[in-house]
């Protein structure tokens, strides 16, 4: 890594020697000038969903560090049957955008029908708040669906859990994480799954399943903890309904605080 001088270091050298041939020198200059970094467990706290994103490109040598940690990864059987595709062009993006805002208004029409109701009916409410706060999230979202600088997109083969593509995926949120990059996931495409195939091109006869759609960029918001119900209220032990056996009251990663 470089140091606080900038001089290069073994690991510097080893990835510069990695990506040579593949990008322009500058570029490959850059690409081992990593930010500084972080813990696996801050990594894992702080990755959330991050979906008011700046125009900013990715840099080619960011994405591969996302890729490269993605398909590191199990895979069951280590049959590795994934496929991503990743979207930068305008012009496909442009085409997605509507796609894409046609299903989440499907989304918000049956699904969440029940939960936006009761959020109209008491707004006041803990739950109603929390709620509005993700639709206006999500609905930002889907406005700026194109200018997103880049969209993962997910495949698979033989594999109807989500088993052997989930854990790349959760691997390349991560990974984008680490290089200051948010990223959300969303499955909402679903709706209209034909017109995505058909806009990227995928083809129809090979069984590939599409998992999700990572949407990337640099955010204009501040990484934190998110807030979540506690595990011991979601988890049981040995037997449905039993207790857990102790209390997590709360994160017990707080960051330097």
């Amino acid at each position: 890594m470089c140091g606080a001088g900038g001089v290069a270091g073994a690991g510097d050298v080893l990835l510069a020697s990695t990506f040579r041939g593949v990008w322009p020198r500058a570029e490959r200059i850059a690409s081992v000038r990593f930010m500084a970094e972080m813990t696996i467990h801050e990594a894992l706290y702080t990755t959330r969903a991050m979906r008011r994103i700046k125009k900013d490109p990715i840099p080619q040598d960011v994405q591969a560090r996302i890729l490269d940690a993605a398909i590191r990864a199990p895979t069951g059987g280590n049959s590795q049957n994934w496929q991503f595709l990743l979207v930068d062009d305008p012009e496909v993006r442009g085409q997605l955008g509507p796609i894409y805002r046609s299903c989440i208004e499907m989304l918000w029409k049956s699904f969440y029908a029940e939960r936006i109701a009761a959020m109209e009916a008491d707004p006041e409410a803990e739950a109603s708040r929390e709620m509005a706060s993700v639709l206006k999230s999500a609905n930002w979202m889907a406005r700026h669906f194109e200018d997103y600088p880049l969209l993962l997109f997910a495949f698979i083969q033989g594999d109807p859990t989500g088993g052997s593509i989930f854990p790349a995926v959760w691997s390349a949120m991560l990974a984008a994480r680490a290089e200051g990059v948010g990223a959300t996931i969303t499955s909402v495409m679903m709706f209209q799954m034909d017109d995505v195939l058909k806009v990227l091109g995928v083809p129809t006869d090979e069984e590939w399943v599409f998992a999700c759609c990572v949407p990337m960029g640099y955010p204009t918001g501040r990484w934190g903890v998110a807030r979540r119900r506690p595990a011991h209220e979601v988890t049981f032990r040995n037997q449905w309904g039993e207790p857990l056996g102790f209390e997590v009251p709360g994160p017990l990663w707080k960051g330097d605080s």
